[in-house]
């Protein structure tokens, strides 16, 4: 909706907020840089992990808190603290985020314990949900023409996954130099700077009928949520299901069900769910959710591998990540030809085959020793995942009504996050159990040095470093012998994954696009890659 078609009282609120010419590209700057930090926190850690995990020494479901509980934070937020910035103003908003993205960023750098570090990045997650729910509605109001507001929101864009490509790179090159803590401190002297400019720059804006904010819906999806990840992580770490374990699965189930109840009966819901009474959103938003997560899985369990078991230095790990991030951005920059082409539907059943193949030849021949031969599979992974986050990202908005396109928008962000979380999460317990049952017997030990090296890979090496260098030596190979293993059914489970995936947006997307698809090709609508 163009700034002359707004209705009266929301033109006013554009006007009143639109920034001078010449500060308009400065607030792009601002909000846009803030975006690229969020994006660069998704992955920045995963190389420093194995010396973060050699300091710390946190247990595997702990490991997986500190990687995931951003992305999950995060996720479950994002909805939360755009309502609110409509209310009490974006701009107080964003500069509230900035506050808490510094703070939280200090406090992981320098955490001492495990527990610290969880929480912190729990704070870096609520930060990031603060920036990234105001944001856009910054670039609307500032930019009042609509052809500079498309540039403005495609710079916006593309900040977000410039960040979480360079992430293990930046991390890789950082923690190398002054260790894993670094990865947090470099946020601290950017933030100050964004902090600084975006009070002299950023406008203050509001909705002037802003929605309301039900405090008991945003308890009750995060409690639920953590819930059921909580369970999923213990299990893991167990190997197996005990009463506490089934107990908070179920009571985490039982709250989310409360809040799905509980959107559907309020007048103004914190989520939407009558959306997903739309094939192609619901279709759309499950690819989106399986393909980012397995994209963000990867990303993760690969820096960890290479690292663990083929001995790669942090910054030569995330140097072996580039070709897969740079496919994944020609794969978003070729997605709409892709569905000028071949239609959505196909693009999108295609591309994510083309991910699960590429998973199944890594599960099945991937070598730590032989990058060569890594490296085709990776670039394909790469190449369909963008495909499938761009087109997916845009059949969700295109799927939704216009007048509830920011909806839909809540609904498309919150996927991509809530995906990020939960691949880690599920993939993770899965690695977690095929390491500990798949530890090979090493004779000459204790029973209680057997159960330490069954705890976790930094853990069987942290033992190994204290045994005689024979018993230390096999401690070592076994270890990196069951992590490869983990690796491998968690690549394999996940390339199982994404063919259901293809297979239901298949089926599913058919009816929708059958007009389009008899002559083979179909319209593609200007697409932004996704955040």
């Amino acid at each position: 909706m163009s700034n002359k078609e707004a209705p009266a009282p929301v033109r006013a609120a554009q006007d009143q907020g639109a920034a001078p010419d010449r500060r308009r590209w400065l607030v792009l700057a601002v909000v846009s840089g803030s975006l690229l930090l969020c994006g660069i926190d998704l992955t920045v850690l995963h190389v420093a992990v194995p010396s973060m995990s050699r300091e710390l020494e946190p247990s595997p479901a702990q490991l997986l808190w500190i990687v995931d509980v951003y992305s999950l934070t995060l996720a479950a937020l994002l909805v939360t603290c755009g309502t609110l910035g409509d209310r009490i103003g974006r701009r107080r908003m964003v500069l509230s985020g900035f506050l808490t993205f510094g703070l939280a960023s200090a406090a992981a750098a320098f955490a001492m314990s495990t527990a610290q570090l969880i929480a912190a990045r729990a704070a870096l997650g609520v930060g990031a949900a603060m920036i990234m729910a105001s944001t856009v509605a910054i670039i609307r109001v500032v930019f009042t023409d609509d052809r500079e507001r498309a540039v403005a929101l495609g710079i916006w864009t593309s900040a977000h996954s410039v960040g979480a490509t360079i992430g293990p790179l930046v991390g890789g090159l950082v923690t190398e130099r002054w260790g894993w803590g670094a990865v947090f401190l470099i946020n601290v002297p950017v933030i100050v700077v964004l902090l600084a400019v975006g009070a002299r720059v950023i406008p203050e804006s509001r909705n002037p009928v802003p929605r309301r904010w039900d405090l008991a819906s945003v308890v009750l999806s995060v409690t639920g949520l953590a819930g059921v990840v909580y369970a999923l992580k213990q299990a893991g770490e167990h190997a197996g299901v005990n009463a506490v374990i089934v107990t908070t699965a179920a009571a985490g189930g039982a709250l989310l069900y409360v809040f799905v109840r509980r959107q559907h009966r309020l007048a103004e819901p914190l989520l939407d769910f009558t959306l997903f009474r739309e094939r192609r959103f619901t279709t759309a938003t499950l690819c989106v959710i399986g393909c980012f997560g397995s994209y963000v899985a990867l990303l993760f369990f690969l820096t960890q591998w290479l690292q663990q078991v083929g001995d790669y230095s942090p910054l030569r790990a995330g140097l072996a990540l580039m070709p897969l991030a740079a496919a994944n951005a020609v794969g978003a920059i070729t997605a709409p030809w892709t569905a000028a082409r071949w239609g959505d539907r196909r693009s999108l059943t295609g591309a994510l085959a083309l991910f699960a193949t590429a998973l199944a030849f890594i599960a099945l021949v991937g070598d730590t020793g032989h990058y060569g031969v890594l490296l085709p599979p990776l670039l394909a992974a790469g190449y369909g995942a963008g495909i499938v986050m761009t087109l997916g990202a845009d059949s969700i908005m295109g799927a939704a009504q216009p007048e509830r396109s920011g909806e839909a928008a809540a609904i498309q962000e919150t996927s991509f996050e809530l995906g990020a979380g939960l691949g880690v999460a599920v993939l993770g317990t899965v690695l977690t159990a095929a390491y500990r049952t798949g530890l090979p017997q090493v004779s000459g030990l204790t029973p209680s040095e057997r159960t330490t090296a069954q705890e976790s890979f930094e853990a069987a090496e942290g033992l190994a470093a204290r045994l005689p260098n024979g018993t230390g030596d096999s401690v070592l190979h076994a270890a990196q012998q069951a992590y490869d293993r983990g690796f491998t059914a968690v690549v394999a489970i996940a390339a199982v994954g994404l063919v259901a995936t293809a297979t239901m947006a298949a089926v599913l997307l058919r009816e929708r696009e059958g007009t389009e698809e008899k002559d083979g090709t179909g319209e593609a609508e200007a697409l932004l890659p996704p955040g």
